[in-house]
């Protein structure tokens, strides 16, 4: 009678035998092998193969496989695909319409996987945020500070610093709805929803005025300590990114409840909130570039956005949101040459 030898590996990888129907059998003739099809069920679950010799004892050498489809289970194949299906499909939290922003509107989307983007794709995104919510934020927040100045206000009082933090995240809300709204109207876009740019918006505009709001304040301290140009360049670019960090994570933590379009904080917008902060930084950084007055012989943006004594208010409004604007496309361009894809907020 012929030797039969059945082998399988379990999930610690130890070797078995089983005396069981194999699911494919080798046979010897002639000194050939040949693969013949045998029905089995219960090989469906651990793939085997049988090793037979006719008239010997002699034992051949037979590989594991660890997964081969039955040549005849095309039934057995539809059932498999099903199942693996049905898993993939399995979630751990209930599906929801919260994407806080897609790469478009500032903030990233999660649903499981990561979008990747090229590198064009991300130039453009840098675009349609610097002309929807940058240029805008820094318009607002030196209109805001011609307003406060005008009700009175000191550079160096906290009335001055919130009435400029509201400008700044009014420009923000207002760019942004502005923008897409009238982007839709342009394009007719369907997939532009409007309510969800609103909340996006809102989100965005929250976070833009806690770094609105601290920046005066920031500069005024670096400005009193008579530190270098330089120093209050990077000392303001730090102190607002993580400003506006911390109001953007808040914002996540109060509004993903009451705004279904605002995804709730989580480890993985943790890390794309924060590249978006440092881009962030690099516009309030800038931004410095304006206050003309302070150490003019150090300030090498002064040629560029410093704002002059009896500059035109309408001017010098467009000159900050140049400001911000260069700052941003100057820190953003670094983030979107270095970050590997998938891995920066604009992906």
């Amino acid at each position: 009678k012929p030797k039969c030898f059945f082998f399988s590996w379990n999930t610690t990888r130890q070797l078995h035998l089983r005396p069981i129907q194999p699911q494919f059998l080798l046979r010897q003739k002639e000194n050939e092998f040949r693969l013949t099809m045998i029905s089995s069920v219960v090989a469906r679950r651990s793939p085997l193969l049988a090793a037979v010799a006719r008239n010997s004892d002699k034992t051949f050498a037979v590989r594991c496989i660890s997964s081969m489809t039955p040549l005849n289970s095309n039934n057995n194949n539809k059932d498999e695909n099903k199942n693996n299906t049905e898993r993939r499909e399995v979630h751990s939290s209930s599906s929801r319409e919260a994407d806080a922003a897609t790469a478009a509107s500032g903030v990233p989307a999660y649903e499981g996987t990561t979008k990747t983007s090229s590198l064009v794709d991300r130039f453009t995104v840098t675009a349609e945020v610097t002309v929807s919510k940058i240029f805008p934020a820094g318009f607002g927040w030196q209109t805001a500070s011609i307003v406060a100045d005008g009700w009175g206000y000191s550079a160096d009082s906290l009335n001055f610093a919130l009435t400029t933090g509201m400008g700044d995240g009014i420009g923000v809300i207002g760019g942004h709805v502005a923008y897409y709204g009238a982007k839709k109207a342009v394009t007719g876009a369907d997939n532009i929803d409007m309510t969800k740019e609103l909340h996006t918006g809102v989100l965005l505009g929250s976070a833009a005025f806690c770094s609105g709001t601290a920046w005066q304040p920031l500069v005024n301290a670096f400005q009193g300590a008579n530190l270098p140009f330089n120093q209050v360049f990077v000392g303001t670019w730090v102190g607002c990114g993580m400003a506006f960090y911390l109001g953007l994570r808040a914002a996540r933590s109060i509004l993903s409840g009451p705004l279904a379009h605002i995804e709730e904080p989580t480890y993985e917008n943790s890390k794309s909130d924060a590249s978006l902060s440092v881009a962030i930084g690099g516009a309030t950084g800038f931004f410095v570039g304006t206050d003309a007055a302070y150490l003019p012989t150090q300030n090498w943006l002064i040629g560029a956005v410093g704002i002059q004594d009896g500059t035109a208010d309408i001017v010098g409004c467009a000159i900050a949101g140049s400001s911000t604007s260069l700052g941003f496309v100057a820190a953003q361009s670094t983030l979107n040459c270095i970050y590997p894809a998938g891995k920066c907020w604009n992906d």
